[in-house]
């Protein structure tokens, strides 16, 4: 008997459409090469480029770019490290001409100790951006009402970190990550915290879109390995989550009861 997966819909982004719902970067990684198997380990069709981290001059050497195949994954630039909206927006623009693309995943950093998201900054540069016609995905805390009014100033996904960037601290809150889903409805994409692939299966489970990380898998002991745990984690949780798990009880739920039972079976 050939009995085949349930049906389920892409991720889908403005005009880009993704079986794969986990986001994979490309940073700290130990070699090209580890990065390279990596993502295609993980089965992820779009990966995250920091502009401002990447060698863009052919004379200084080998760049990032050259280990990522175009014609498999879609590039997703970052403004990682940029601290204020201005820098942020240069930022794209710059991403925009060496790219040619108007995706970009914005950050705006607090500080450089706790790189959380400035709200004032995020939502400034936001606004920006969308104006100036980038399909905006926008990294931000787990705030509800901030996340509601980065949805009104256009962005194409809100994408709450689960806790600090690379903290591995898994999800901290998980009440906000259900009010987010129940809030949005542009696609929700959980980025940042998650350590384990059980991290990310429940951020799939609490309703995301999808997941974004990096250093979960960059930095495990076996990053291969872990690349592959991540991929099945993401697809776990996107199915129980389809699924729907069973009501929490205090008390047991026998599962054979006696009321009800198929005819001939056993009780025990």
């Amino acid at each position: 008997m050939n009995i085949e997966d349930p049906p389920d819909e892409p991720l889908r982004l403005s005009d880009l459409s993704f079986e794969s719902r986990l986001f994979v970067g490309t940073g700290k990684y130990a070699t090209f090469e580890e990065m390279r198997d990596a993502l295609a380990l993980s089965g992820t069709q779009c990966v995250t480029v920091a502009i401002r981290r990447a060698n863009l001059d052919p004379e200084k050497g080998e760049s990032i770019l050259d280990w990522i195949d175009r014609d498999r994954y879609v590039i997703l630039p970052n403004t990682a490290g940029c601290f204020d909206a201005e820098s942020a927006v240069r930022t794209a623009r710059l991403a925009r001409e060496l790219l040619d693309t108007t995706l970009v995943k914005l950050e705006v950093l607090g500080d450089p100790k706790t790189l959380l998201p400035d709200p004032v900054g995020t939502l400034e540069a936001t606004r920006t951006l969308v104006d100036e016609g980038f399909r905006v995905l926008v990294y931000t805390s787990d705030d509800p009402r901030l996340a509601v009014r980065l949805e009104e100033a256009g962005a194409e996904s809100v994408m709450p970190a689960g806790s600090p960037i690379g903290s591995g601290q898994g999800i901290l809150n998980p009440n906000n990550i259900r009010i987010l889903r129940e809030l949005l409805s542009v696609p929700m994409i959980v980025d940042a915290g998650v350590g384990t692939a059980s991290d990310v299966a429940i951020a799939m489970e609490l309703g995301a879109d999808g997941v974004l990380l990096n250093t979960g898998i960059a930095g495990a002991r076996d990053p291969l390995r872990m690349a592959v745990a991540m991929r099945d984690g993401c697809r776990a949780g996107r199915a129980a989550f389809l699924a729907g798990r069973i009501e929490k009880r205090l008390y047991a739920n026998a599962s054979s009861p006696v009321e009800g039972r198929i005819e001939g079976a056993s009780s025990e």
